[in-house]
């Protein structure tokens, strides 16, 4: 349905070309917004424009900051020896929140895809590369459990050991709290794989 208000039909559009965004859902986030205070929406929007102008990549490892390097690559309490591999600065927050991981952060910008024409060059792997001297004495493959993650794992396993570093990946299993019946014959797989001993 088209709205009689060209400003509200320009701001479904703009809303739905978010990710995981459809026209239904811009909708519902339009009209909720419409009937907000003024305030509410300019503080939004200004927030917006203050995330674009002030975020942008660290210079060492790509992860989104106000200041560069960020954080996490100039804090004295982390471990400068161990660097994390991951696809986007999401999963970087998802790892903090475990709170088992103390080294440094390398963040790809994406996996390995073929099909969508994303290729090595398209990623941070040469800075990545460019990080590792004598000081660094483990990469950790954390990609996502997908054929682009494990196609990612298995290239940069490939480079990453004729350089002589260590190299380990994430365990994959069974979640916290699921049940082995419902689980499929990969994840099972995977867990058998990653087992350790106790």
């Amino acid at each position: 349905m088209q709205y009689s208000s060209q400003t509200i039909e320009s701001v479904i559009e703009a809303l739905s070309s978010l990710p995981t965004i459809g026209r239904k859902t811009a909708q519902r986030l339009a009209l909720h917004l419409l009937r907000r205070p003024q305030e509410e929406v300019a503080r939004l929007a200004n927030a917006l424009l203050a995330m674009k102008d002030n975020v942008a990549y660290c210079s060492r490892c790509f992860n989104l900051t106000e200041s560069d390097p960020c954080p996490v690559c100039m804090s004295p309490k982390r471990n400068q020896a161990i660097i994390c591999v991951i696809e986007e600065p999401n999963d970087l927050m998802a790892i903090e929140r475990s709170n088992e991981y103390f080294g440094q952060y390398h963040v790809l910008h994406g996996a390995l895809n073929p099909l969508d024409n994303i290729g090595p060059d398209d990623l941070k792997i040469k800075e990545l590369i460019s990080r590792l001297d004598d000081s660094v004495e483990e990469v950790i493959l954390a990609m996502n459990a997908s054929v682009e993650g494990e196609v990612t794992t298995q290239y940069l396993t490939k480079i990453l050991k004729t350089l002589g570093v260590k190299v380990s990946r994430i365990a994959r299993g069974i979640p916290v709290g699921s049940d082995l019946e419902y689980a499929d014959e990969a994840t099972i797989s995977r867990a058998l794989q990653g087992r350790v001993e106790v």
